[in-house]
């Protein structure tokens, strides 16, 4: 038997396999089917005996479950875990999966699951297709079809080499090899181009199709042996990895039984009690016999460190080879071309993965580059993957039908149709799409009361809508249940509250300065002028004199440096030095008054009691907030508010009639609710404000089905809108609709009123009258004094007129002040200073000239 039949009947029939091993054995190279490999690595592991595997690669078969197996090549788990970086490099996010319905189909389709979850991937739909070589035409038809009706456009073949070929056939009679179709095969393909010339109706049929082959490095023992092999086939058989991977096989263990000779091993047998009596059929059992010195062998084995043509046979502590890598090929024309590679150290890489194995290890995704590919179709343009099921049924999109807040999201009355800022911005976005989207609007609610968003998102999961658009806020719990685009609109929860003008009052020119910072500042007025009397008073005779002019010199010092207006003189250093402190510390309390006053009576002063969410939280006042939103749940769930406190609101009116009333009155303190509509309420109601800061950051965005492709598209045309401008054009046209201007509102403000100084004046015209009250009584006693002993006998109206002339007289006359400098003079004593008899000359002149024009002095 040729030795290429030998191997397929070993694969096909486990019995023939088993037969072999009657005999003493110390080792097994193969099999190539992962059937019979699981029933011959159970033998192997009961016989003790080394088994060499370089054909079969199910991710299952494991050194954990069987101790004795050994895999030359390379697993399907690295195969797939190329297969997932490939469709995540792309952009894909779901793959169609045929796969031939034995051990190496499931087990690999089941790695490629596990390595695209890892990446967010998913497999949409797969379909396996019996290994009996009786499978024919019409059922791989029917097959095709149904993936052809799936949404996913990514196929990946994982079957057996004449499978294969009958799929793409098919597929290229229903037209599944063209524009929009991309096809990965593993290995399978790889291992039939590199074996032998493939006809050209075959190459025909998968066209642009990406193939996995293991990756052999370039060395010259690899040229060498293959020209040997081509000298001895005449060119007739190629040579593909799996052949030279099975003659590392031979190679491999030839050197380990010669380290096991050199180690004083000894092929010994031993029989096994249990194997007799398992004795029936055509099957010899018990002449099986256990290998005394495998475990010896087994290690020289995995301790071994060659350099094979595969590259380096060394294993690591899993027992597979290091450096597994996969080269990717495109299927071009007569033959294929090279565009890229895959390894476990270096990803995806133009580069051999040999060049990159001395450069540090580095995954990221930013260095993940393969060359370019020709699709299926011809097209260099990467197919987008996936398309809109083929059924004839338009996606249901379902929209809020909301009662308040309409230029958002709105119902036009009498139809189907539904308009506002959220249905623009879809609209918008779906217009730059690449393709055409099917779709037809659904209302959710009855449109007299706001729905339930939370109700909405989950029609999603449970197949009523294939999508949501509307005012959907982007929140933690519903992003674990579907998908959300980027969000087109800024949004976060914000307190607004009512709000009213602090009236600046009589006495506002009080308000700079706390009652404490008052008194201390005029308790300083009065010490500093003590101390400065004190300093001054033995050399500076003007804080010299009586008691009562000395209180009077402090007190008028100490508030004249108010204004900087003090006459005073002061001549020592120390009483100088505490003067420019002082007078520094004024000129500070000067302008910090000043600068206070100002921005109290010309900036106009807002006042709520609540200035934020904390203290609102803090407080027993109900709160309001919008019917339907997710609020309601911020704030009992996440803020523990009593639900107790919280009142539904349903138009921007209840908004506005809540404040207004306020908690006495049955209304509420505070309105909870997302800025976009906040900023609407506010454009029209000029007597609320929002206080705080937003204390939750979120967006809107439309809500599709986990992993959907459209979600991801459309995140691309809203960022596109957001870069041109036509979502700030969008917003513009129907938020902007403000009827309250900010300034309009603050111009009375801008003005200085009478009311905010009348304390002022009123506390100098209290002084001045009482000056003159003070004044006049003075003016009185003298008149009465001056007044003649015989106006008694006047007439009466003589009597009125003379104390009316003598009354002006007084009043325009000059006051004798010589009394009250001999008087000031007798008190203080005699003086004999220049200045004084300078003073008293002048006085004498002028009283000399006073008698010479007759004027009355008296």
């Amino acid at each position: 038997m040729a030795p290429l039949e030998l191997l397929y009947s070993l694969s096909l029939f486990p019995s023939f396999a088993l037969r072999f091993m009657e005999t003493d054995i110390v080792a097994i190279i193969g099999p190539q089917c992962s059937t019979v490999a699981h029933i011959v690595s159970y033998v192997s592991n009961e016989l003790q005996v080394p088994l060499l595997s370089f054909g079969v690669t199910d991710p299952t078969l494991s050194s954990l479950q069987y101790p004795f197996f050994v895999r030359t090549t390379q697993s399907d788990s690295f195969q797939m875990t190329a297969v997932a970086e490939m469709v995540s490099y792309y952009g894909w996010k779901a793959v169609s999966v045929i796969f031939v319905d034995n051990e190496y189909g499931r087990n690999g389709v089941s790695a490629l699951n596990d390595k695209l979850a890892e990446r967010r991937c998913r497999i949409s739909y797969k379909s396996g297709i019996p290994p009996e070589s009786g499978v024919n035409t019409g059922y791989v038809m029917d097959l095709l079809v149904k993936v052809a009706l799936m949404e996913s456009r990514v196929i990946v073949l994982h079957v057996s080499p004449s499978l294969g070929f009958q799929v793409f056939s098919v597929a290229k009679y229903l037209g599944m090899m063209g524009n929009g179709y991309v096809w990965i095969a593993t290995d399978w393909l790889a291992y039939m181009l590199d074996s032998a010339s493939l006809p050209s109706d075959t190459l025909e049929s998968m066209q642009g199709v990406l193939v996995l082959r293991q990756h052999i490095p370039e060395s010259d023992r690899k040229k060498n042996f293959l020209s040997r092999w081509k000298n001895l086939t005449g060119g007739s058989l190629g040579m593909n990895s799996y052949g030279l991977y099975a003659y590392d096989s031979v190679w491999l263990l030839a050197h380990a039984i010669e380290s096991f000779f050199n180690q004083g091993g000894k092929i010994s047998f031993s029989n096994d009690s249990r194997l007799k009596t398992m004795e029936g059929g055509n099957l010899h059992l018990g002449a099986m016999s256990i290998f005394d010195d495998g475990m010896l062998l087994l290690g020289n084995i995995l301790q071994s460190n060659l350099v094979g043509l595969t590259g380096p046979l060394k294993f690591n502590s899993d027992r597979s080879l290091i450096h597994a890598a996969y080269d990717i090929i495109n299927v071009i024309g007569t033959g294929f071309r090279m565009i890229g590679y895959w390894s476990n150290y270096s990803g995806l890489s133009k580069e051999p993965p040999e060049t990159l194995y001395a450069q540090p290890f580095n995954r990221s995704s930013t260095i993940q580059h393969l060359h370019s590919v020709i699709w299926p179709g011809e097209t260099l343009s990467k197919p987008r993957g996936w398309v809109f099921p083929n059924n004839g049924k338009l996606l249901k999109i379902g929209v809020p039908n909301r009662a308040s807040y309409r230029e958002f999201v709105s119902k036009v009355r009498g139809s189907d149709m539904f308009q506002g800022f959220c249905i623009d911005v879809f609209t918008a976005a779906v217009n730059l799409l690449p393709y055409a989207v099917p779709y037809q609007f659904v209302a959710f609610g009855d449109g007299h009361k706001n729905p339930s968003y939370t109700q909405l998102v989950d029609s999603i999961t449970t197949g009523v809508f294939d999508a949501v658009v509307g005012d959907i806020t982007i929140v933690t719990n519903r992003t674990k249940i579907v998908d959300f685009s980027q969000p087109y609109a800024a949004s976060g929860l914000v307190v607004v509250v009512p709000f009213r003008k602090l009236n600046t009052g009589a006495w506002a020119f009080l308000r700079p300065f706390s009652p404490l910072m008052w008194t201390v500042t005029a308790c300083f007025f009065v010490v500093v002028g003590i101390v400065v009397w004190i300093l001054e008073h033995r050399i500076n005779d003007e804080f010299r004199g009586p008691p009562k002019r000395q209180v009077i010199t402090i007190l008028w010092f100490s508030l004249s440096t108010l204004f900087f207006a003090h006459k005073e003189n002061t001549v020592s250093t120390l009483g100088r030095l505490v003067l420019i402190i002082w007078l520094f510390v004024v000129l500070i309390i000067n302008s910090s008054y000043t600068a206070s006053l100002t921005s109290i009576l010309t900036v106009q002063q807002l006042y709520s009691p609540i200035n934020g969410i904390e203290s609102l939280r803090k407080s027993d006042d109900p709160i309001g907030y919008q019917e339907g939103s997710f609020a309601e749940y911020y704030l009992s769930q996440e803020l523990n508010i009593s639900k107790s406190r919280l009142v539904a609101l349903r138009t921007p009116e209840d908004y506005a009639k809540a404040l207004k009333d306020g908690p006495g009155k049955g209304g509420v303190a505070a309105v909870v609710d997302e800025r976009p509509y906040v900023e609407l309420f506010l454009s029209s109601q000029c007597s609320f404000r929002i206080v705080g800061q937003e204390f939750t950051k979120s967006g809107w965005g439309f809500a599709f089905p986990r992993d959907s492709p459209l979600a991801v598209d459309l995140s691309s045309a809203i960022l596109e809108l957001a870069e041109n401008g036509d979502l700030q054009r969008i917003h513009d046209k129907w938020l902007m609709k403000s009827s309250c201007s900010l300034e309009n509102a603050e111009l009375e403000s801008d003005r200085l009123h009478l009311s905010s100084f009348w304390g002022l004046f009123l506390i100098c015209g209290v002084a001045c009258f009482i000056a003159l009250v003070i004044y006049f009584l003075q003016i009185m006693q003298q008149l009465c004094k001056s007044a003649p002993s015989d106006s008694i006998s006047s007439e009466p109206g003589s009597t009125r007129s003379r104390r009316l002339q003598r009354f002006l007289s007084l009043m325009d006359g000059k006051e004798d002040i010589t009394k009250n400098k001999s008087k000031r003079t007798k008190v203080e004593g005699p003086s004999f200073h220049g200045d004084r008899d300078e003073d008293f000359g002048r006085s004498s002149k002028r009283r000399a000239t006073d008698l010479a024009t007759g004027s009355n002095i008296n």
